[in-house]
């Protein structure tokens, strides 16, 4: 197993009290494997990633417990000097905005080649003609003129290309996209994605794929694991998801993916909205708009069931439901 994340809590302090943001979170990833984690906004699929980069800022944010092994090291007890061999070498990330992600100032080659010379140890010359290949390899056109230009002289798409080329340009085990087509158009999101499962054939790289985006889910991914209120609510490989959603939350999800053969005049939505942080139910976070919550659900929260290939935290599958 290339990445085990298990039992995660990452906290933040802010004005009224502690945010659990990441609460106990399991996952794994295999080589070569494409992982999808979904939910709403808040749901804590970000401070996930930032949490496996070492990229939570402390303060206001901590990890408080858990494990995050990639191949089979701690990357929790890993000093700050030892982490930076493994940032951008061989776990790399692709953040959500590209044009707030680049530096304004560098021109993207000596962006990418910032990279290459510090975990390569190559010299500024080959480290120029490696990242007009990786510019090639994402399909940005005239690679070789392209390297000279600023983040702001690209459109979306080429920034995103630019993006994907840094985060690869180390050939790296795993990569971590954070919402890799947010801001792009359909036709743009398209392109990225095929470019991302090309790259992973080529380089045999396992993807942490976050999004909200079912659609994407759908088209990439091998396995899902979908996140409510910082925990773990369903993990399930794509197919069995789609088929045979079972947690509540991921019901409604799936439900208010618009579908072209139906004639509804209004879409469906899950109702109520997310808890605030500070004031989490004591029993499922997902209670409140749930709508098949028994008592159970208000005063206790279920652990994740093992069932069938998959898991789901939920007490219509649990016995002390029945109680």
């Amino acid at each position: 197993m290339l990445l085990e994340v298990k039992n995660l809590k990452t906290q933040f302090k802010v004005k009224g009290g502690l945010v659990n943001a990441v609460n106990g979170v399991d996952f794994d990833i295999d080589k070569g494997e494409v992982v999808a984690i979904v939910g709403e906004s808040g749901s804590g699929k970000s401070v996930t990633s930032l949490s496996i980069m070492s990229l939570i800022p402390n303060p206001p944010g901590k990890i408080i417990d858990g494990e995050i092994l990639f191949n089979g090291e701690d990357l929790l007890k890993k000093s700050k000097k030892e982490f930076e061999q493994i940032r951008g070498n061989k776990i790399s990330m692709i953040f959500q905005e590209p044009m707030t992600s680049l530096n304004p100032v560098y021109t993207i080659g000596k962006q990418i080649c910032e990279a290459l010379i510090k975990h390569k140890g190559i010299n500024k010359k080959d480290a120029v003609k490696e990242a007009i290949k990786m510019l090639e390899l994402v399909g940005i056109p005239s690679p070789d003129k392209r390297v000279n230009d600023y983040p702001h002289q690209l459109s979306g798409g080429m920034r995103q290309r630019v993006m994907i080329a840094m985060a690869l340009a180390c050939n790296p085990e795993l990569l971590i996209a954070d919402e890799p087509t947010t801001a792009l158009d359909v036709t743009i999101q398209a392109q990225i994605l095929d470019l991302m499962l090309k790259l992973k054939e080529k380089f045999n790289t396992s993807i942490m794929l976050i999004t909200h985006d079912l659609g994407v889910v759908a088209e990439v991914a091998d396995r899902v694991v979908v996140m409510y209120c910082g925990k773990v609510v369903e993990k399930a490989s794509a197919y069995e998801l789609f088929e045979n959603p079972m947690h509540p939350y991921t019901v409604g999800l799936l439900k208010s993916i618009p579908k072209i053969d139906e004639d509804a005049d209004k879409l469906f939505m899950i109702p109520g909205i997310v808890p605030n942080p500070l004031e989490m139910p004591e029993g499922c976070a997902f209670s409140d708009r749930c709508n098949k919550c028994m008592d159970i659900c208000k005063k206790s929260m279920p652990s994740l069931l093992k069932m069938e290939g998959k898991e789901v935290r939920c007490f219509l599958y649990d016995k002390k439901g029945e109680d």
